[in-house]
């Protein structure tokens, strides 16, 4: 589950809303353990903004399971069809902008920004370079729809 883990941790590095993190009961991380009752490894806790008690997460430990969860409970998504529901004021921009594009110029970035995804950046910059794939996936399914 390791490596899942960590590849999700990656994926949602420089989130706004999403932070995966681990903590090691055995050491420095004994108080955080104790308070959020974790009792075995592996224990998965979801935190939500709004500040109330942690849930267990029960769901699948591969990662496909793992970011389905993310996705549909905790990432404050930017959808194409309503930007004002959930898109910052950059990602708004970058929509107008890409929407505009030819399928060729969208399919570009997107193979551009995928090749960038894996490489060592700044949290800011790899939350940018997920959120612009993000939307540029949704420009090209809108595109493949037309």
């Amino acid at each position: 589950m390791k490596p899942d883990w960590d590849k999700l941790a990656l994926e949602f590095e420089g989130s706004a809303s999403v932070l995966v993190a681990d903590v090691d009961c055995t050491t420095e991380g004994e108080d955080v353990c104790s308070r959020f009752g974790v009792s075995g490894y592996p224990t998965i806790k979801t935190f939500f903004a709004d500040g109330e008690e942690p849930e267990d997460y029960k769901g699948g430990r591969d990662y496909a399971s793992l970011v389905n969860h993310v996705e549909e409970n905790l990432l404050i998504a930017c959808l194409i069809s309503d930007p004002d529901n959930g898109c910052s004021d950059k990602e708004k921009a970058y929509i107008e902008k890409m929407s505009s594009k030819s399928k060729v110029d969208v399919v570009s970035q997107l193979d551009r920004l995928s090749g960038m995804k894996n490489q060592s950046m700044k949290k800011e910059l790899k939350g940018w370079v997920n959120q612009r794939l993000r939307i540029l996936n949704q420009v090209s399914q809108s595109q493949q729809e037309l």
